[in-house]
């Protein structure tokens, strides 16, 4: 077997991933400080678990980290369709099969023999955060430039129904997370393929 047919993730994928990975985290935290400026939802997220000190702190860091976001994913998804690896990886999602790997992953069961190939859950999974991605750009461009978008406005309910599809957009990014590092921890070879691409 050539050195090539070991590689799991390609160096691109893998850096992408880590880009990703700190845009998120840098996204997150300095969200949760921008939130807590209004609250609101009713209830504040801890400070010290929050990044700019204060509003105009967390803003600056926000849309910093907005660009490396919005620019790595771009490229990632632009390489993921050149490549066919989107095609490849993420499709077909069958309705039976996911049902079927649902019901092994709820029992622990589930099969993790080829890290090569995604099944159905990690399959849904990914979709869905690429999505959720999508959603939280296009909330976040309404809540930056609102005059500038006034259809996607309009589509989000407004300038408050904009903050709330940012912020569930953003918890369901978090969710995804948890999820994911549960299952790093569960399957620790996932983690090394990704740092060193076998």
């Amino acid at each position: 077997m050539s050195a090539d047919a070991r590689i799991i993730h390609p160096l691109w994928l893998r850096l992408t991933h880590w880009l990703n990975a700190v845009a998120v985290l840098l996204l997150v935290t300095s969200g949760w400080r921008i939130y807590n400026a209004t609250a609101f939802l009713g209830f504040s997220i801890p400070a010290h678990i929050t990044l700019g000190g204060w509003l105009g702190g967390a803003l600056q860091w926000h849309f910093a980290a907005m660009w490396l976001l919005l620019a790595n994913g771009i490229l990632y998804l632009l390489l993921n369709l050149a490549s066919g690896r989107l095609r490849r990886q993420f499709f077909p999602v069958s309705p039976r099969q996911l049902l079927r790997d649902m019901g092994a992953a709820l029992k622990g069961k589930l099969a993790h023999a080829d890290p090569r190939r995604y099944n159905s859950v990690q399959r849904l999974a990914y979709l869905f955060v690429m999505l959720d991605s999508i959603v939280l750009v296009l909330s976040g461009l309404v809540l930056w430039k609102s005059v500038q978008f006034p259809l996607l406005r309009m589509l989000m309910g407004g300038y408050e129904g904009a903050r709330q599809v940012h912020f569930f957009a953003m918890a369901g990014l978090c969710g995804f997370i948890v999820v994911h590092v549960a299952m790093v921890a569960l399957v620790p070879r996932t983690l090394l393929a990704m740092l060193r691409g076998r």
